[in-house]
Protein backbone atom coordinates (compact mmCIF):
# COMPACT_ATOMS: atom_id res chain seq x y z
CA UNK A 1 0.00 0.00 0.00
CA UNK A 2 1.13 3.53 -0.70
CA UNK A 3 -0.42 4.95 2.50
CA UNK A 4 0.47 4.63 6.16
CA UNK A 5 -2.07 3.26 8.66
CA UNK A 6 -2.47 4.75 12.13
CA UNK A 7 -5.11 3.12 14.37
CA UNK A 8 -6.80 5.59 16.71
CA UNK A 9 -6.37 4.07 20.15
CA UNK A 10 -9.24 6.07 21.67
CA UNK A 11 -11.44 3.61 19.77
CA UNK A 12 -9.83 0.42 21.05
CA UNK A 13 -10.73 -1.62 24.13
CA UNK A 14 -8.70 0.30 26.69
CA UNK A 15 -9.13 -2.47 29.28
CA UNK A 16 -7.15 -4.72 26.93
CA UNK A 17 -4.82 -2.14 25.41
CA UNK A 18 -1.78 -4.43 25.47
CA UNK A 19 -3.56 -7.15 23.51
CA UNK A 20 -5.10 -4.55 21.21
CA UNK A 21 -1.77 -2.96 20.32
CA UNK A 22 -0.22 -6.34 19.60
CA UNK A 23 -3.15 -7.32 17.37
CA UNK A 24 -3.22 -3.98 15.58
CA UNK A 25 0.48 -4.34 14.86
CA UNK A 26 -0.45 -6.51 11.89
CA UNK A 27 -1.74 -3.44 10.05
CA UNK A 28 -0.38 -0.42 11.93
CA UNK A 29 2.51 1.69 10.69
CA UNK A 30 2.08 3.92 13.74
CA UNK A 31 -0.45 4.64 16.52
CA UNK A 32 -2.60 7.71 17.10
CA UNK A 33 -3.43 9.12 20.56
CA UNK A 34 -6.24 11.68 20.81
CA UNK A 35 -5.68 13.73 23.96
CA UNK A 36 -8.87 15.68 24.76
CA UNK A 37 -9.34 18.04 27.70
CA UNK A 38 -13.15 18.68 27.73
CA UNK A 39 -12.49 22.35 26.94
CA UNK A 40 -11.31 22.19 23.34
CA UNK A 41 -14.30 19.95 22.61
CA UNK A 42 -16.75 18.27 24.94
CA UNK A 43 -15.07 14.93 25.38
CA UNK A 44 -12.30 13.45 27.50
CA UNK A 45 -9.88 10.93 26.05
CA UNK A 46 -6.45 9.51 26.81
CA UNK A 47 -3.47 11.35 28.27
CA UNK A 48 0.32 11.19 27.98
CA UNK A 49 0.33 8.32 30.50
CA UNK A 50 -1.36 6.15 27.87
CA UNK A 51 1.49 6.91 25.49
CA UNK A 52 3.95 5.91 28.19
CA UNK A 53 2.02 2.67 28.73
CA UNK A 54 2.05 1.74 25.05
CA UNK A 55 5.66 2.74 24.38
CA UNK A 56 7.18 -0.50 25.75
CA UNK A 57 4.76 -2.56 23.66
CA UNK A 58 5.88 -1.38 20.22
CA UNK A 59 8.75 0.29 18.42
CA UNK A 60 6.39 1.97 15.95
CA UNK A 61 5.86 5.75 15.91
CA UNK A 62 3.32 7.26 18.33
CA UNK A 63 1.47 10.49 17.58
CA UNK A 64 0.12 12.76 20.33
CA UNK A 65 -2.78 14.69 18.83
CA UNK A 66 -3.48 17.52 21.27
CA UNK A 67 -7.14 18.53 21.31
CA UNK A 68 -6.50 20.94 24.17
CA UNK A 69 -7.10 24.65 24.53
CA UNK A 70 -3.87 25.42 26.39
CA UNK A 71 -0.84 23.87 24.72
CA UNK A 72 2.36 24.77 26.57
CA UNK A 73 5.96 23.64 26.87
CA UNK A 74 5.14 21.37 29.81
CA UNK A 75 2.49 19.39 27.91
CA UNK A 76 4.57 19.06 24.75
CA UNK A 77 7.54 17.99 26.87
CA UNK A 78 5.44 15.45 28.79
CA UNK A 79 4.25 13.89 25.53
CA UNK A 80 7.84 13.60 24.35
CA UNK A 81 8.98 12.20 27.69
CA UNK A 82 6.17 9.63 27.46
CA UNK A 83 7.43 8.37 24.11
CA UNK A 84 5.58 10.37 21.47
CA UNK A 85 7.46 10.59 18.19
CA UNK A 86 5.05 13.16 16.69
CA UNK A 87 3.09 15.97 18.35
CA UNK A 88 0.29 17.72 16.45
CA UNK A 89 -1.31 20.96 17.63
CA UNK A 90 -3.96 23.44 16.48
CA UNK A 91 -2.22 26.51 15.00
CA UNK A 92 -4.99 28.76 16.34
CA UNK A 93 -4.32 27.51 19.88
CA UNK A 94 -0.53 27.36 19.64
CA UNK A 95 -0.19 30.77 17.98
CA UNK A 96 3.35 32.13 17.88
CA UNK A 97 4.44 29.43 20.35
CA UNK A 98 4.16 26.86 17.55
CA UNK A 99 7.66 27.77 16.37
CA UNK A 100 9.06 26.92 19.79
CA UNK A 101 7.08 23.67 19.97
CA UNK A 102 8.54 22.68 16.60
CA UNK A 103 12.06 23.36 17.90
CA UNK A 104 11.34 21.33 21.04
CA UNK A 105 10.14 18.33 19.04
CA UNK A 106 12.93 18.47 16.50
CA UNK A 107 15.52 18.91 19.24
CA UNK A 108 14.29 15.67 20.79
CA UNK A 109 14.31 13.78 17.49
CA UNK A 110 10.50 13.86 17.16
CA UNK A 111 8.23 15.23 14.47
CA UNK A 112 5.97 18.26 14.75
CA UNK A 113 2.65 18.79 13.03
CA UNK A 114 -0.37 21.03 12.78
CA UNK A 115 -3.98 19.95 12.52
CA UNK A 116 -6.84 21.78 10.87
CA UNK A 117 -10.49 21.32 11.76
CA UNK A 118 -12.96 21.20 8.85
CA UNK A 119 -13.75 24.92 9.10
CA UNK A 120 -10.15 26.06 9.70
CA UNK A 121 -8.60 27.54 6.55
CA UNK A 122 -5.34 26.25 5.14
CA UNK A 123 -3.99 29.79 5.43
CA UNK A 124 -3.76 29.34 9.21
CA UNK A 125 -1.04 26.73 8.71
CA UNK A 126 0.85 28.36 5.85
CA UNK A 127 3.30 30.46 7.93
CA UNK A 128 4.56 27.27 9.61
CA UNK A 129 4.66 24.79 6.75
CA UNK A 130 8.43 24.99 6.41
CA UNK A 131 8.88 23.61 9.94
CA UNK A 132 6.11 20.98 10.05
CA UNK A 133 6.55 17.30 9.37
CA UNK A 134 2.83 16.59 9.16
CA UNK A 135 -0.37 18.43 8.31
CA UNK A 136 -3.32 16.60 9.84
CA UNK A 137 -6.69 17.28 8.22
CA UNK A 138 -9.79 16.64 10.29
CA UNK A 139 -12.62 15.46 8.01
CA UNK A 140 -15.18 15.60 10.85
CA UNK A 141 -15.68 17.94 13.78
CA UNK A 142 -13.24 17.11 16.59
CA UNK A 143 -14.02 14.97 19.58
CA UNK A 144 -16.36 12.15 18.61
CA UNK A 145 -16.34 9.18 16.23
CA UNK A 146 -19.27 8.24 14.03
CA UNK A 147 -19.78 11.57 12.25
CA UNK A 148 -20.41 12.19 8.57
CA UNK A 149 -17.43 12.90 6.29
CA UNK A 150 -17.12 16.60 5.39
CA UNK A 151 -16.58 16.46 1.63
CA UNK A 152 -15.25 20.05 1.27
CA UNK A 153 -12.13 18.98 3.20
CA UNK A 154 -11.04 17.07 0.08
CA UNK A 155 -10.51 20.39 -1.68
CA UNK A 156 -8.41 21.67 1.22
CA UNK A 157 -6.29 18.53 1.10
CA UNK A 158 -5.73 18.99 -2.63
CA UNK A 159 -4.77 22.63 -2.05
CA UNK A 160 -2.31 21.60 0.67
CA UNK A 161 -0.71 19.03 -1.63
CA UNK A 162 -0.34 21.60 -4.41
CA UNK A 163 1.17 24.12 -2.01
CA UNK A 164 3.59 21.51 -0.69
CA UNK A 165 4.76 20.75 -4.22
CA UNK A 166 5.03 24.41 -5.18
CA UNK A 167 7.15 25.21 -2.10
CA UNK A 168 9.29 22.10 -2.51
CA UNK A 169 8.37 20.77 0.93
CA UNK A 170 7.92 17.19 2.10
CA UNK A 171 5.44 17.22 5.00
CA UNK A 172 3.07 14.29 5.29
CA UNK A 173 -0.68 14.90 4.92
CA UNK A 174 -2.77 12.85 7.32
CA UNK A 175 -6.56 12.44 7.38
CA UNK A 176 -8.54 11.79 10.56
CA UNK A 177 -12.27 11.17 10.75
CA UNK A 178 -14.53 8.80 8.81
CA UNK A 179 -11.56 7.23 7.02
CA UNK A 180 -13.12 4.10 5.55
CA UNK A 181 -13.58 2.20 2.31
CA UNK A 182 -16.00 4.81 0.96
CA UNK A 183 -13.31 7.50 1.10
CA UNK A 184 -9.92 5.75 0.93
CA UNK A 185 -9.35 6.31 -2.76
CA UNK A 186 -10.55 9.92 -2.82
CA UNK A 187 -8.36 10.78 0.17
CA UNK A 188 -5.30 9.06 -1.27
CA UNK A 189 -5.80 10.69 -4.66
CA UNK A 190 -6.20 14.12 -3.02
CA UNK A 191 -2.77 13.77 -1.43
CA UNK A 192 -3.21 11.96 1.90
CA UNK A 193 -0.28 9.79 2.95
CA UNK A 194 -1.51 8.60 6.36
CA UNK A 195 -4.97 7.37 7.39
CA UNK A 196 -6.07 7.57 11.02
CA UNK A 197 -8.47 4.64 11.34
CA UNK A 198 -11.15 4.65 14.02
CA UNK A 199 -14.58 3.11 14.30
CA UNK A 200 -15.84 3.28 10.73
CA UNK A 201 -12.66 2.09 9.04
CA UNK A 202 -11.35 -0.42 11.57
CA UNK A 203 -12.73 -1.02 15.04
CA UNK A 204 -16.38 -1.11 14.02
CA UNK A 205 -15.82 -3.84 11.44
CA UNK A 206 -16.01 -6.67 13.98
CA UNK A 207 -16.10 -7.09 17.76
CA UNK A 208 -13.02 -9.28 17.39
CA UNK A 209 -10.14 -6.88 16.71
CA UNK A 210 -8.14 -9.50 14.81
CA UNK A 211 -11.07 -10.04 12.43
CA UNK A 212 -11.62 -6.27 12.17
CA UNK A 213 -7.98 -5.91 11.13
CA UNK A 214 -8.43 -8.47 8.37
CA UNK A 215 -11.59 -6.80 7.05
CA UNK A 216 -9.85 -3.44 7.12
CA UNK A 217 -6.85 -4.82 5.25
CA UNK A 218 -9.09 -6.34 2.59
CA UNK A 219 -10.92 -3.03 2.13
CA UNK A 220 -7.69 -1.07 1.85
CA UNK A 221 -6.18 -3.46 -0.67
CA UNK A 222 -9.32 -3.46 -2.78
CA UNK A 223 -9.86 0.31 -2.79
CA UNK A 224 -6.22 1.30 -3.23
CA UNK A 225 -5.16 -1.30 -5.77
Amino acid sequence: MDVRISPSLMCCDLMRIGDEVRTLGAIADEYHFDILDWHYCKNLSLAPCFIAGVRPLTDKPLEAHLYVDNVDDALVGLCLDSGATMVTVDPQVAGEDAWRFAEMCHGRGAGFGLFLNPATPLADAEPLLEVVDRLLMLTVEPGFPGQEFQRPVLGKIEAAARLRDRLGLAFDIEADGCCNERWYRALRDAGVGTFVLGGSGLFGKDADTARAVEICRENLERELA
